[in-house]
């Protein structure tokens, strides 16, 4: 079986590097996007099973990736992780299409526990 390969969209090259560290030692394939259009481009082009997606990027919003994903028919996970904590935000989120809102700073094992869990619903027991 391949591993899970999930998409980080994250501008900060910290933060991104630290979740490609965390997901790779738990066994998933990760592959890393800093902008908006290169997470459509892809989440487009290759096989991707989860998507962890900042809001607040270079190019696009997060919120106008998940819009787009949706529109185009992808149904993999989206786990919007961001420092943005308005309730707005969430609604706005969730609304849109995101399966989970979860506010930086977070924590890497309860990240993994969720991203656990939304593969199970999607794909059943992994």
């Amino acid at each position: 079986m391949n591993p899970i390969r999930i998409l980080v969209v994250e501008d900060e090259r910290a933060v991104a590097r630290g979740l490609e560290y965390g997901l790779n030692k738990e066994g998933f394939s990760v592959l890393v996007a800093s902008t908006g259009q290169q997470a459509l481009d892809l989440a487009r082009s290759q096989e991707i099973d989860l998507i962890l997606l900042d809001l607040r990027l270079p190019d696009i919003s997060g919120y106008d990736v998940c819009k787009q994903l949706r529109a185009e028919g992808k149904r993999m996970p989206i786990l919007i992780l961001t420092a943005l904590d308005d309730e707005i935000d969430r609604v706005l989120g969730l609304e849109l299409g995101a399966d989970d809102y979860i506010v930086k700073p977070h924590r890497l094992r309860e990240l993994i526990a969720r991203i656990r869990a939304h593969l199970r619903r999607a794909y059943g027991e992994l």
